[in-house]
């Protein structure tokens, strides 16, 4: 400093993601070059900095902190005031310093870097072929952390005590693992370990190599990852590929599998480079491609459907287990509809009927975490399962509110905690249908709220009175719960992406959610905020036969469509849907259906799209939920198709959407002899022209011009792309989603800012 210039000293408060990722080092390295002295240190509320030297240095390090943070780091805020300078003779980096309020925010998980790669990968390294290689700038974060601050001995790395060499690396500031908390290397950290299939240790000098011995032989191998168990075969082997599903019981629901390089993926998958950009990024998602034809691949890795789920490895094992092999089936390690498994003997008991083998260690799993799915829409990024790589970097909301607690729905769970301007969602949880899962939801709550520090006032849930969730947010004593209505929750969950105070016209279409007046609502145009809404419109209704059955059966719904279109002369139209029932069958379901018995009235959307489906002969039995959609979507080409026919009615002064005339012209098209692809077109186009004069109707009643849209139907990228365009050629702004999924996984935030924001009103 030069001897004339005025000694300044400030403090600053750094917030954000800022803890774990190389934020001090970075902190250290600039003040000593930019010649100041001080501190930096972690504390509850991310990180602290006292720096004393000339102005310009100051303001120098100021700006370093916003601008050229670590690729880990996000910094949501810098707080500095002057205060009186001390005269300290050198810059230090102090141990951390727990705190009353805790505001730091937690990292996710993220895939190993390319210096980590390069020393596995360099035979004269310490770290050769070691699977637990991490820095500052990668590995496990989230799945780890018990509590903050973010150090070892709150991590589940605090069995594991450092060597002299990894501490030297540990507790030098230069050094790129500089309180790297999970630092380790073969001499002190985490092992792997072979067991068969009764979790017997089996002899392996190097357990990853035997491991890929036993994946060429076409066995089934459970894998302990960052968040859980993958049971992974060889994508290429059929027979290897139908063993694991019999076993998995998973008949028909796509397997993800992981290539070892964008080279592999091109071989089977079409790419652009925006997915080759997501593919690569540090949350190494499960990424939506199409499928390229022929494929290397088994065709029981995705049977009849044309998008395969495809990643690249992120955790350093995967780089050990892939040379040689074009992919391996990485799915979850469960069976069907259970959470993954995260323990060795958990895993060992749960899995022993479905792998021959299981590679393990010994480096514990706080809280499991499945991979993440997304799909690339243009430019934007879709999610379908936000978790591992994106939680729990919290959704920024438009303005500070009081702490709430939102447990989500049935399907695709997940909990929301809101804490002043940020909403904190959980990792993927799953469908709340069985006392594991239910076990997992209550330890995500209470970990959430433990390195949170949130104590809510209010616990926000679904209308429906019979799903799990709702159930367990009523009898939580001393907490008011606050019901939010399914597809309220689905829109508000747009606003608090977008930061938009609202009334908007909501679109929200799924397959079911629990309406207000006690019926299956699923194809509804509201007026909402985050306050409250108003039902303006809606799909017509029409009797969901067999109830829960119809969901499984999308046939059942083609007949309940039918009998609407055609009255009692629906059994007697020459439909291949129609021959291909028991005789009897047709007759009996509209007998139950003209009776109203077990027939619930429905105005889901899902259900249109599962009648299309089952009419057009792609399903007439769903192996999983949405599977029936899902095909007629895959099934649509691309292009321009004209649209059929629709009504829009009127009753009490709601818009109906009536598809009756859609489902008269589809049965003239089978009866013509007409290509699926062309009437699952001809249909897309249709939904998408009736919705928008549906949606635009209400935005001339209402005067607004902004629309919103949420649902699982919009994880139809048709369907999505073909409304925001005809939205917007009419001059309406239209709001998506892609901080989280438009599905039931996005439900509890929107379910966290309408509880929110009625308490604070």
């Amino acid at each position: 400093m030069m001897a004339d210039e005025e000694l300044v000293r400030v403090r600053a408060e750094v917030q954000g993601i800022v803890q774990g990722v190389g934020f001090r080092p970075f902190v250290y390295q600039r003040a000593l070059r930019l010649g100041l002295s001080g501190f930096v240190q972690n504390n509850s509320l991310g990180v602290e900095i006292e720096a004393e030297g000339s102005r310009t240095g100051i303001e120098a390090l100021l700006r370093a902190l916003r601008e050229e943070a670590p690729p880990l780091a996000r910094v949501t805020s810098v707080n500095a005031r002057p205060i009186p300078p001390e005269g300290d003779a050198a810059f230090e980096i102090r141990l951390s310093r727990a705190g009353a309020s805790r505001k730091a925010l937690i990292s996710p998980d993220v895939a190993v870097c390319a210096d980590c790669l390069a020393e596995m990968n360099d035979p004269g390294d310490r770290r050769y072929r070691y699977p637990f290689i991490n820095c500052t700038n990668c590995g496990p974060r989230y799945t780890i952390i018990r509590d903050i601050p973010y150090d070892r001995d709150k991590t589940t790395m605090a069995p594991f005590t450092m060597c002299p060499d990894c501490a030297a690396e540990y507790h030098n500031p230069a050094d790129r693992r500089f309180h790297a908390q999970p630092n380790a290397c073969p001499v002190c950290g985490p092992a792997l370990a072979l067991l068969d299939e009764s979790g017997q240790p089996v002899e392996a000098a190097d357990p990853a190599a035997e491991a890929v011995k036993l994946l060429q032989q076409g066995l089934i191998v459970a894998v302990k990852g960052l968040g859980g168990f993958h049971l992974a075969v060889d994508a290429v082997n059929g027979r290897a590929v139908r063993r694991l599903r019999e076993r998995k019981r998973r008949e028909e629901k796509p397997l993800a599998v992981m290539a070892p390089d964008l080279g592999a993926v091109r071989g089977f998958a079409m790419l652009t480079k925006d997915e080759e950009m997501v593919l690569c990024s540090i949350q190494r998602p499960i990424v939506l491609l199409e499928a390229r034809q022929p494929s290397p691949l088994s065709p029981q890795v995705a049977p009849d459907n044309k998008y395969i789920g495809v990643m690249l490895p992120y955790a350093p094992l995967h780089y050990l287990l892939l040379p040689g092999f074009t992919a391996l089936v990485m799915t979850s390690g469960n069976l069907s509809e259970e959470p993954i498994a995260k323990d060795n003997e958990e895993a060992v008991r749960r899995l022993s009927g479905i792998a021959d083998y299981f590679l393990i260690h010994d480096r514990g799993i706080h809280l499991r975490a499945d991979d993440s799915v997304v799909r690339v829409q243009g430019r934007s990024l879709r999610q379908v399962r936000r978790s591992r790589g994106y939680v729990p970097t919290p959704v920024f909301l438009r303005r500070e509110l009081p702490p709430v607690l939102a447990v989500g729905g049935e399907l695709k769970n997940t909990v929301c905690l809101t804490k002043e301007d940020r909403a904190f969602v959980s990792q993927h949880i799953g469908d709340l249908e069985n006392t594991q899962t239910l076990d997992f939801f209550e330890l995500t709550i209470r970990h959430l709220r433990q390195i949170l520090q949130i104590s809510p006032e209010a616990v926000a849930c679904d209308l429906h009175p019979d799903y799990l969730s709702t159930r367990w947010a009523l009898e939580r004593s001393g907490l008011e719960a606050i019901a939010v209505q399914h597809h309220h929750a689905h829109i508000a969950s747009v606003l608090a992406e977008h930061h938009l105070a609202g009334p908007v016209i909501g679109l929200a279409c799924d397959g079911t959610g629990y309406g207000d007046d006690g019926r299956i609502w699923g194809g509804e145009i509201l007026l909402a905020d985050a306050q409250g809404y108003e039902r303006l419109g809606h799909l017509a209704e029409l009797p969901l036969p067999g109830g829960a059955a119809a969901i499984r059966e999308p046939w059942r719904m083609a007949v309940s469509y039918l009998s609407q279109a055609f009255g009692t002369s629906a059994a007697g139209l020459d439909l291949e849907l129609l021959h291909r029932r028991e005789a009897g069958q047709v007759d009996l379901l509209m007998q139950v259906i003209g009776k109203g018995i077990n027939s619930p009235l429905t105005s889901s959307l899902g259900r249109l799209f599962d009648a299309a489906a089952a009419l057009v002969g792609l399903k007439d039995k769903a192996a999983f939920e949405g599977q029936a959609a899902m095909m007629l979507e895959m099934c649509c080409p691309g292009g321009e198709f004209p649209s059929y026919d629709f009504d829009l009615d009127e009753d009490r002064g709601r818009v109906i959407v009536n598809p009756a005339p859609l489902i008269r012209q589809m049965v003239r098209d089978l009866g013509r002899g007409k290509e699926k692809e062309e009437i699952s077109g001809r249909f897309h186009a249709t939904v998408i022209k009736a919705l928008a004069a549906a949606v635009l109707k209400a935005s001339a009643r209402t005067g607004l011009k902004s629309a919103a849209l949420s649902g699982g139907c919009f994880q139809n990228m048709i369907l999505t792309a073909g409304l925001v365009r005809s939205l917007e050629r009419a001059g309406l702004t239209v709001y998506t989603q892609n901080l989280v999924p438009a599905n039931d996984g996005g439900l509890s935030l929107g379910q966290a800012l309408c509880a929110a924001e009625r308490l604070a009103s």
